[in-house]
Order: C-alpha cells, then structure tokens, then sequence
C-alpha cells in the first residue's frame, strides 16, 4: 500500500536536518513516516485522530 501513497514532507523538515517527517493523506486516514527511514516502520491514523493531534499541537506551540 505504501507504493500507493503521495508523500509530503513536513515544512519545518530541512533537506539536511535530521528531522524530517512525511505524511500522506488519504480519504479516512493519515500515514505518517520518517524520510530517512521511508522504507521502514510508518504510524497511521484516522483522519479525526490526526485532526485532535493538530489542534492540540497548535495550542501547545
């Protein structure tokens, strides 16, 4: 299924940081990697998940 998926690189992730983070998007859930490891373990979650996650990431920041 991962060949299947588009993924997008996180903007704070650099092309030379160690911190880089993709997702991919489908219509129920959010896949979520590392780029340095794209062939390796991957989280995904359901789209309401991901969508808390954000929100409660944004009013920590």
């Amino acid at each position: 299924m991962t060949s299947e998926l588009t993924w997008f690189k996180s903007s704070y992730s650099s092309n030379d940081g160690p911190d880089c983070v993709e997702v991919a998007l489908t219509p129920d859930h959010i896949h979520i990697r590392d780029s340095k490891t794209a062939d390796g373990d991957q989280l995904t979650v359901s789209a309401d998940t991901w969508t808390s996650f954000l929100s409660h990431a944004a009013r920590s920041a």
